[in-house]
């Protein structure tokens, strides 16, 4: 038995298919192993391990055998009607757990099921037997006061069952507040989940307590410990004469940042100089790595973060803003520490030579995305008369960026151009307007210069095969792409396949053809979801969307983790202090540290979604009986989604659909009316009218307008 867990578990599984076991205790399965009793532990080990994942069973009496129920289990996942789902790994859909089945397991808990007979073709029930962990501690959500008895409504949903705090254990919470409660019970037949009240957020009418409350539910927390704060307060952020010592000095050149209007930290400048017909570009990166080192309370803090979180009304950064927004952002004017990746490109926008280097940089200008695409595109007069020192450089700019551009087009990057949207708040955080966002040519300029950096980088510490942390964007599934395929042809689309895998160029293509149509965002995003998730590994497997075969992130170490572990082992190789020792350090960490902040990088993108979400259906609230053109996104069984021309989406439902019964034809994605014939699907273009909306659950219901407005 001295073998590694799954190697025992498989004994003891063989050993108990066998026809001629007879069911054991555990003494008489160790003296049939012939297990001394110092190694007695590794048999509870794997009997515990494969009664976990019930594959065994063991009787009242003690004796194990091969489990005869079928048993599973998972993570539960709840819904406010009181029903339930469970996603077991390795399983591809969700087992259905009827209300009275639920055991009162709480959304997020493991639990362990058993399957019920289930009629064929109906989806697979099963019944919750017992609850193996509660994940769960702490629930966000509106507190209600009736008389002496208090409740805290749960703001997420998926939790089916109010909490009830004691009188004692309210800390003076009004209704109408949002709170977070700690769990104390977590309920069964007799008593509901009860709690205790540990924060109050504020008011649910307070500015800025509904963002915040998103925020909270997925663990964002906006003030940094103590300890983190001690320390910057302890720290000294004058660049010194000994600090410039071996650093390449770029203060005489002609460097600026371009940015948002509102961005505060500024983690990337870009300098351009012709050599003939060479452009020798820089892109120089703050060098936050020089002031957040391993082994101190801000470092373990920013690997926690691992990423700033851009919500609706607010930043909740990874660093601190005396670092984001101080000594670590390249503000006009003032002397920064950075590292600098200085490329020269051939006429073609090939790169024939780059170094990676330690350096000090002051910025020129701090431009704006606003005032560079004025000047690249329009030639504003006034604004090339108040920069006339950057004006060639930023000629020279634009003609490389086209290049470089055209480059990755030709090998077949793929560029999902969504109409994306921002919303505007007022003083109060009240959603006011929806804007679109407006791609240009100087942010396409800054994105090329910073893919450049990243992708020659990559390139240079996979070739010197150190411990490196790569942005990993997998080929997609065969399946996946069929799938797609499939869905395309109700367009008149397709797709090619060459030994079974679509080439990004064909990717590429498709977007390309449906450019302007109405259907265009839909069809990008259905795209999009048919690709694997870009993702954080050890190991360099390429970037199928940008058609590279090296990438990392290397240019926002103030906003981005992996950023600044990049920056730290090229540092480390800069100062020749990559020996065998710390090859091993960031060997061993570099899988764990890629899997923590891809899985953060999920969690940011998830909550920035949630309060968007929240922030439009705001917006809605005020334009309730409007009319609004829109596009059908989604069409199931029980009504099809709409997107507005702002980007909002709700939902039309089958029962508001009185002219006629539909029928959903699930591989046309179209509802079909019996009698009139007449049909709903993808990408067609409706009018409708806000009917309800819902700001707890962020969803908005449409209904469709016809008749005196027009013919749908």
């Amino acid at each position: 038995m001295a073998k590694p867990l799954n190697e025992r578990k498989k004994v003891i599984l063989a050993l108990m298919k066998d026809k001629d076991y007879i069911p054991m205790k555990e003494k008489e399965l160790a003296i049939m192993l012939q297990l001394p009793k110092e190694r007695r532990e590794e048999l509870t080990e794997t009997l515990n391990e494969l009664l976990a994942e019930c594959k065994i069973e063991c009787s009242k009496r003690g004796r194990y055998s091969i489990a005869t129920t079928k048993t599973a289990r998972g993570v539960f996942t709840g819904n406010r009607n009181g029903y339930g789902f469970v996603t077991i790994e390795g399983r591809e859909d969700d087992i259905y757990i009827p209300e009275k089945e639920t055991l009162h397991a709480m959304h997020g808990d493991e639990v362990k099921i058993i399957l019920l007979a289930t009629p064929r073709g109906k989806r697979q029930e099963g019944k919750v037997v017992e609850i193996l962990k509660h994940n769960t501690t702490e629930i966000i959500g509106f507190f209600e006061k009736k008389n002496s008895f208090a409740f805290v409504l749960p703001d997420n949903q998926k939790f089916n069952e109010d909490i009830f705090i004691p009188s004692n254990l309210q800390m003076n919470a009004k209704h109408g507040d949002k709170v977070i409660c700690k769990i104390t019970f977590y309920g069964d037949d007799k008593k509901k989940p009860e709690g205790e009240i540990i924060e109050i957020l504020g008011n649910v009418k307070d500015p800025g307590v509904d963002v915040m409350s998103i925020a909270r539910a997925y663990g964002l927390i906006p003030e940094f410990p103590d300890e983190v704060m001690e320390e910057i307060e302890k720290s000294k952020f004058d660049i010194t004469a000994k600090e410039l010592e071996g650093r390449e000095d770029f203060r005489d050149k002609l460097l600026i940042t371009i940015d948002g209007e509102d961005a505060k930290d500024l983690d990337d400048a870009v300098s351009l100089e012709m050599d003939g017909e060479n452009f020798i570009l820089g892109v120089h990166i703050a060098d936050v790595s020089h002031y957040v080192v391993e082994k101190t309370a801000l470092n373990k803090e920013g690997y926690n973060r691992a990423t700033s979180v851009y919500l609706a009304d607010r930043v909740i950064p990874m660093l601190p803003k005396e670092l984001s927004n101080g000594i670590c952002s390249l503000n006009e004017g003032v002397d920064r520490l950075t590292l600098s990746c200085v490329m020269t490109l051939d006429p073609k926008g090939r790169i024939i030579e780059h170094r990676i280097v330690e350096s000090v940089i002051k910025s020129a200008h701090r431009m704006t995305y606003t005032d560079v695409n004025a000047i690249i595109t329009e030639h504003d007069e006034a604004l090339c008369k108040k920069y006339s020192d950057i004006v060639p450089m930023l000629d020279n700019m634009a003609a490389l960026s086209k290049v470089i551009r055209e480059n990755r087009k030709k090998r077949g990057s793929i560029d999902f151009d969504f109409p994306e949207t921002k919303v505007i708040l007022d003083k109060k955080g009240h959603a006011v307007d929806i804007i679109a966002y407006e791609r240009n040519a100087a942010t396409d300029l800054i994105e090329d210069f910073m893919l450049a950096a990243n992708e020659t980088v990559a390139e240079e510490y996979f070739y010197r095969e150190m411990p490196f942390l790569y942005r990993s964007h997998e080929k997609p599934d065969e399946d996946k792409m069929e799938q797609l395929a499939t869905f395309l042809t109700n367009f008149g689309k397709n797709l090619k396949f060459k030994n079974g895998e679509v080439h990004p160029k064909e990717m590429q293509k498709l977007l390309a053809s449906i450019e302007g149509e109405a259907y265009s965002g839909l069809i990008m995003r259905l795209a999009l979801r048919s690709l694997k998730q870009a993702r954080y590994t050890a190991e360099n497997l390429g970037h199928y969307g940008l058609a590279a075969k090296f990438y990392c992130h290397f240019t926002s170490p103030i906003r981005r983790y992996p950023d600044l572990m990049v920056h730290r082992i090229i540092k480390e190789c800069i100062h020749n202090k990559m020996n065998d020792k710390r090859i091993a350090h960031f060997a061993n960490m570099m899988e764990e540290v890629g899997t923590h902040c891809s899985e953060r990088e999920r969690r940011a993108d998830e909550v920035e979604r949630e309060t968007v979400k929240l922030k439009k259906v705001e917006y809605m609230e005020d334009h309730y009986g409007e009319i609004f053109k829109g596009v059908i996104s989604g069409v199931t069984n029980y009504g099809f989604y709409v997107e507005l021309e702002n980007t909002v989406e709700g939902m039309v439902r089958v029962g508001d659909l009185t002219d006629d019964h539909y029928d959903y034809v699930e591989d046309k994605y179209m509802l079909v009316g019996e009698r009139t014939g007449k049909m709903y699907v993808l990408g067609q273009e409706v009018t409708v009218i806000p009917a309800s909306i819902d700001k707890l659950t962020r969803t908005i219901d449409f209904v469709l307008i016809e008749g005196q407005y027009g013919e749908v």
